[in-house]
């Protein structure tokens, strides 16, 4: 069976490690990691057995069709699923022990009705997006709070999300998310785990930790910021491609559309099979590099849909050498966070743009 042309490769034993370094920076005493959007690209399945192996209790997702397809393969661990559609169905999640993250009270109404599955309450301590706001607020925890005590769902927990915006940010909105927590026990719902602190939250502020902190990008082996590129983790992703035509340029030769890169003097270029349909970022034209055989080439031209081209001067490269787009930078490799510098992004966006022709490969 030949190579296949564009491969992701994962490697779940760094996942794991990952996560076992993660457990060490930031213990609790549960440790979520988040495999929603495929994994963080990485491959949900492979994401989360490779988590609960180094030691994660709970599993994340975004929703309930994410949550249902690692019941489909087999994951048994706690799941939480927390954004559903206004009109969501929770029927199946509640049958399938799919712990629910609920932020309104139409939602904690339509969990009661659907046979009184297990919630935890989400809260918009300041972030802005998704839980219930200061206005709807008492009203949310009330409801939660008689819909407990009459057994019709179960509160297992409260969870919030910290805007990163800095350190006095952050700890105003865990103020705000203690309140609620009081405010829950006064009704008397006391929810056994809390929790509001991702990745460098959860490193960075240990009173954040709660009884529980969620990893995303940081199990993955990248940074969640700038300044948490020193933590030991190791990327678990290798984007590879192949070289598949060679060819000499003469001085003044252009290369893709619009010939915004033209050769300055004889050079060898290869043309290499990926573009921005597999999830190479095309705002990163002119800025790129890929490596081959443990060096780096600078990727000229636009990047186009299918392909990129690699100027590699004089060096001896051949129809079929393998390809790194981005993975571990320690074997010369670009990282996906300097793609993501290239493209004017977050290497999030990088690792979950891959496209669906990519096949990804498990390297244990």
């Amino acid at each position: 069976m030949s190579t296949p042309l564009r491969r992701v490769l994962v490697s779940s034993s760094a996942i794991r490690r990952n996560v076992e370094r993660l457990r060490e920076l930031a213990p609790a005493n549960d440790t979520m990691v988040v495999v929603k959007a495929n994994g963080y690209g990485h491959g949900a399945e492979l994401a989360a057995r490779a988590a609960l192996a180094g030691g994660a209790t709970w599993i994340g997702v975004a929703d309930i069709d994410e949550a249902l397809h690692l019941r489909d393969v087999g994951i048994t661990a706690p799941v939480l699923a927390w954004l559903h559609a206004a009109d969501e169905d929770f029927i199946e999640a509640i049958a399938r022990e799919v712990t629910l993250g609920v932020s309104t009270v139409a939602h904690l109404n339509a969990v009661a009705r659907a046979g009184g599955g297990t919630v935890h309450l989400k809260i918009d301590t300041g972030l802005g997006r998704n839980g219930a706001g200061r206005e709807h607020l008492t009203e949310f925890l009330d409801t939660a709070a008689a819909l407990h005590e009459s057994g019709d769902l179960v509160v297992d927990g409260l969870m919030s999300h910290v805007s990163g915006t800095s350190r006095e940010a952050d700890l105003a909105q865990a103020e705000v998310f203690v309140r609620a927590h009081d405010r829950l026990a006064d009704l008397g719902v006391t929810p056994t785990h809390l929790h509001m602190a991702a990745s460098a939250a959860a490193i960075d502020h240990p009173s954040l930790r709660f009884t529980m902190v969620r990893f995303g990008i940081a199990a993955y082996g990248l940074a969640p910021t700038t300044s948490h590129r020193d933590l030991g983790l190791a990327p678990a992703m290798r984007f590879e491609s192949s070289i598949v035509n060679v060819k000499r340029l003469a001085a003044g030769d252009g290369v893709s559309y619009n010939f915004v890169w033209t050769a300055p003097k004889e050079t060898t270029v290869a043309l290499v099979a990926a573009g921005y349909a597999d999830g190479i970022p095309r705002a990163a034209t002119g800025h790129a590099e890929v490596e081959i055989a443990g060096e780096r080439y600078p990727v000229v031209g636009r990047i186009a849909m299918d392909q990129i081209v690699v100027d590699v001067g004089d060096a001896h490269v051949n129809a079929g050498d393998s390809v790194g787009i981005w993975g571990d930078p320690t074997d010369g490799t670009p990282s996906a966070s300097e793609w993501g510098d290239w493209a004017d992004t977050i290497n999030y966006d990088i690792v979950t743009g891959i496209g669906n022709r990519v096949t990804r490969i498990d390297i244990p």
